[in-house]
């Protein structure tokens, strides 16, 4: 196995998003809104699904998980793009500068949005989509659209919003979270097993529970970091959930509650990864960044 640094890992997949997002006729402020929107982030979807292919012997294939790692990007951005605008969580903030929709204005980030979802999947329903077969593509194409859907991340957000000055218990808490931040962290599991020639059951299963567990850890720790974090350090504003009557794994369990738990969700991810052996090396390596991020 040849480990790649994620540095290089973000230049690798930078580099392919600039080439999908060359849309020279599409037009103005369109244009530059979406190249604006997908600027800077943590970009730890693509690093997910390449760390993944990693476990799966993929370091020399990785052209088959270029274009997985930018469709999944432009959904998550276009995610964030709406989950900004005033009839949603109304942020001024993100990734250390003006939203999208201030930054523009409202009706250019709906349509930013809108081109970012639907450029996703134009790239993955392409004839020449970098090597992958037609079979390949299609079940790409269903396995993001419905983590991005009603029964994913998009139903998580009408949860959350329903949700809003309500307490959830823990299982309505944790059923939210797994559709509105875990939907799409599963599927770059599902992607990259997708991408690879053969993906046996054990590596499928290994990487579904991987992905169902760093999900959830995920979305605790960004709990637990808009409680401690700073508008400087977060790029977005800070307490804002506790401002906007959210539903959080803090404001239900206590803050020590919810870090421990996220600890537990951390050690789990590690341990369905036990039967890939060294193989699961980048994703582990990835775990431990995520744990301990900052922002």
């Amino acid at each position: 196995m040849t480990l790649t640094s994620f540095s290089d890992l973000r230049a690798r997949f930078d580099h392919a998003l600039d080439r999908c997002l060359r849309l020279p006729n599409a037009p103005e402020p369109l244009n530059s809104a979406m190249r604006y929107s997908c600027e800077g982030g943590k970009r730890l979807r693509p690093l997910l699904i390449y760390s993944a292919g990693s476990a799966l012997g993929m370091d020399h294939q990785r052209d088959r998980l270029d274009l997985a790692a930018c469709a999944m990007e432009l959904i998550h951005v276009y995610s964030l793009v709406h989950d900004d605008l005033p009839a949603m969580d109304d942020d001024a903030m993100r990734r250390g500068r003006p939203t999208t929709h201030i930054a523009f204005d409202e009706a250019t980030a709906i349509l930013v949005g809108d081109a970012l979802q639907t450029r996703a999947f134009e790239l993955l329903s392409a004839p020449d989509a970098a090597c992958l077969n037609p079979a390949q593509r299609l079940q790409m194409i269903n396995v993001l659209a419905r983590a991005a859907g009603a029964l994913g991340m998009a139903g998580g957000q009408s949860l959350d919003l329903a949700a809003e000055y309500q307490t959830l218990d823990l299982p309505a808490l944790e059923r939210l979270h797994q559709h509105k931040t875990g939907a799409l962290i599963e599927a770059c599991m599902q992607l990259a097993c997708l991408a690879a020639d053969d993906c046996a059951l054990a590596q499928v299963t290994a990487l579904h529970s991987y992905g169902r567990h760093i999900g959830l850890a995920f979305q605790i720790q960004d709990d637990v970091l808009d409680v401690q974090g700073s508008a400087a350090t977060l790029g977005k504003t800070a307490g804002k959930d506790m401002a906007s009557g959210k539903s959080t794994y803090p404001g239900l369990l206590g803050l020590s509650a919810a870090q421990q738990r996220a600890d537990e969700l951390f050690n789990a991810a590690r341990a369905a990864l036990a039967p890939l052996g060294s193989a699961a090396q980048m994703l582990l390596m990835l775990t431990d960044a995520i744990e301990h991020r900052e922002h």
